[in-house]
Formats: C-alpha cells, structure tokens, sequence
C-alpha cells in the first residue's frame, strides 16, 4: 500500500453530502486536504488537516507559488467521486433521490457542476488543478473510445492535474451505465493501471454481519472468494443519496483484484491511513493478473443489447480455443443491435459464455446463420467475408 505509485480513490455519496442532499463544503475540504497531503509527501497543507484530521497551520511551504505538477513523491490519484445527483437535490427543490430516470438526469445535469466547481476551489488551494471525465459504458467498451479514454486520463497525469471521473449521468441510460460507482471506480483502476484502489464507505471495512449488530467483527483481509463464504454482506447505505452499498463494494474489488489491483476498502475518515499504508479497513489481494487490454470492461461494463446462440462446436472453438466467432457456428439471433454493439453468446442451453462486439446488424444477422464466410463473400460481396465476433473484441465468461 505504502509503495503504490498510481492510486485511484472512489468516494461515495455519503461521504461528500449533507442528509438534505447538498454538498457538504467541509466534507469536500477534508477530503482534498488527505489527497493533497499524500501527493505533496508532508505533514499539513495550506489550512488542511493532518491524517488525524486537525487543522493545519496555513503556511503550505513551496505550494503557493503557481500550479503544482504531480506528486513530490511521485504518487498520482484519480479520483472517482460520487455526489452529483446528491448534490443537485436540494437545488432543485427535491427531498430525496428521483427513482425515475429523466429527474436524475436532471438532478445530476445540476449537481455535476457544483460537485466540480467544490472540488476545483478546494484544490486550488493548494494550487492544483482538476480535470473532469464523464463516462459512460458505451465509453469504455468500444476500442477507439477505449483507447480515448485511456489517453486522456494519462495525459491529464502527465501534466500534474487530478482526473475527477464520474459516471456521465446526464446522458446515460439504464442500457448504457455502470449502476454504481464502485465498478466503474474498479474499471478505471484497470484502465488506469493503477497499484491500488481504495473504496471509501461510510463505514471502516467490511464485517462478517451488520457492523451495527453486536458480536460482528471486521474482516482485516481477504485473500479469494472463500474468505467470504458464510460472510452476510449487506446491500445498502445508510444515507439514502446513493446507489451502492456493501454489495457493490465487493464486487468492485472482486473485479479490480482479478485485474491484478489490490483493494482497500475503509471508511472516508481513515482515507489518510489507507493512502499512507497504515493499517486500516480491509485489504483485498491480487486475485489475478495485470491485464494491459479492454476486456474487462467489455465484460462488467456493457450490457448486451442482444444474444447470439452458437452450435456445440461453436462454443468450443469460442472458449476452449478462444477463437473468433464465424456465421458458419451461429445457431440463433434474438434482439435488436446494430454493428459494433455488445451481444451475448449463449450455448444451445441459453447459458451466457461470453460476450462481444458484433460486427453486424441484427437484421443482417438471419441470412450469415450456418453459412460459410466465403460462400457469403461471393453471394453478398467481400464485407462479408468476416466474422461475426471477433477474437480481439469477444470475452469468454467465467
């Protein structure tokens, strides 16, 4: 923990905004002082607060003469923030979180510019810019978005600003976004390649119960999947402004660890301790390894917009010889996509076995079924003499 060089920091809701629903000021200040002590390497900064939380002296050395470029130890966060749709609540006359789409959009659309524009007067403090990414799924699953993405948060690093990622709520739909920002804050530890993601929750780890119930105990680590066996884990927050819980939080560190990201989940008041590597929350290990491509996200980002079924030995070539899908194994089509969509692959029992960008629409789909590449090259012309899916583009499920 103490040696991760790039981290990325997903804060919650809860931990940024008042019961009302508005932006907490002091919150927000405290917060940005524990990021910028950790970036800076010292003690105190510019009137923050040290990792206990007490008040600095305001002097900030070397900080207030112009804008600071990375970390002095050479550290680097992203931060994944919740808190827009929170934040544009009370704003907008609303006691508590719309259910129906259109007036979180609507909240959100209000919400994200005072959720940055807190963050860029907090960090100016300590002269220090931020730069905002919205994304959405459809961001982060197509390769030339993929690889836009990636750039940009790689340069907004390179010249020493603080990416602020957020989900892009205002234009998402319940087809194309993440649900939560956990796994999007685990997605872009990966996209990122981070050395470590810290979750921060309103509460100090994960329990083997209710952290509120007497005679439950945190869990200090968790190593794999059977650590958890018998664990209840709850599935919601106590504030009321959010989405995720502690079921989302799990899953997000199940997925960054299977991509060879250590996690540590703990509550936003020790954030300090987790960046500096003092013990604190619980510590989830690299399940897997390191991953330099998309796939991830094509798997835990995208939400199929159709299905495909392929014939047994379709199915084997796709996940026993991880080849691409050809029209000659497609059994059938169901759904309404267009090319370039995420669609699922199902066996003949209709059990998902993995998941790819389609290189056709669903209507042209019909007329490739048990037909061979090369036949339908000199019926339909050359641009059909692909596949269907391919390799580069298609993930097998676990």
């Amino acid at each position: 923990m103490a040696a991760a060089r790039r981290i990325v920091v997903k804060v919650g809701s809860s931990s940024l905004t008042t019961a009302a629903g508005g932006l907490d000021a002091d919150r927000v200040d405290a917060l940005v002082d524990v990021l910028t002590k950790v970036l800076d390497g010292d003690g105190k900064g510019d009137g923050g607060r040290d990792a206990d939380g007490k008040a600095g002296d305001g002097k900030g050395g070397d900080r207030k003469g112009g804008d600071r470029k990375g970390g002095a130890n050479g550290k680097e966060i992203v931060l994944v923030s919740s808190g827009a749709i929170a934040a544009g609540l009370a704003p907008l006359g609303l006691d508590r979180r719309p259910r129906d789409l259109a007036r979180q959009q609507a909240a959100a659309s209000v919400g994200q510019g005072l959720l940055v524009a807190r963050y860029t007067a907090s960090f100016a403090r300590y002269g220090r810019r931020v730069g905002q990414v919205l994304l959405t799924t459809d961001d982060t699953s197509r390769r030339a978005h993929y690889r836009n993405a990636t750039r940009t948060l790689d340069q907004l690093l390179a010249m020493g600003a603080l990416p602020i990622v957020n989900e892009n709520d205002t234009v998402a739909t319940d087809e194309i976004r993440f649900g939560d920002n956990d796994r999007l804050a685990a997605l872009v530890a990966h996209l990122v390649r981070a050395d470590l993601l810290v979750l921060l929750s309103d509460v100090d780890g994960l329990y083997d119960g209710d952290p509120r119930t007497p005679g439950t105990s945190r869990i200090d680590e968790v190593r794999g999947p059977r650590d958890l066996d018998g664990v209840s884990i709850g599935s919601a927050g106590r504030s009321g402004v959010g989405t995720g819980g502690m079921v989302t939080k799990v899953e997000a560190a199940r997925i960054a660890t299977a991509a060879g990201v250590p996690v540590v989940l703990t509550s936003a008041s020790r954030a300090g301790d987790a960046l500096l590597g003092r013990h604190t929350g619980t510590f989830f290990h690299r399940t897997g390894r390191r991953s330099a491509n998309r796939l991830l996200w094509l798997a835990h980002a995208s939400a199929p917009r159709g299905a495909l079924t392929l014939d047994d030995g379709a199915v084997r070539a796709v996940v026993e010889r991880r080849t691409s899908l050809l029209p000659a194994g497609i059994a059938a089509v169901e759904g309404e996509f267009t090319a370039g969509d995420p669609v699922e692959l199902r066996d003949t029992e209709g059990r998902p076995v993995a998941r790819g960008l389609v290189n056709f629409d669903a209507k042209e789909i019909p007329q490739l079924i048990g037909r061979s590449t090369r036949d339908l090259a000199r019926e339909l012309g050359p641009a059909y003499e692909r596949e269907v899916v391919h390799r580069d583009d298609l993930v097998v499920l676990d």
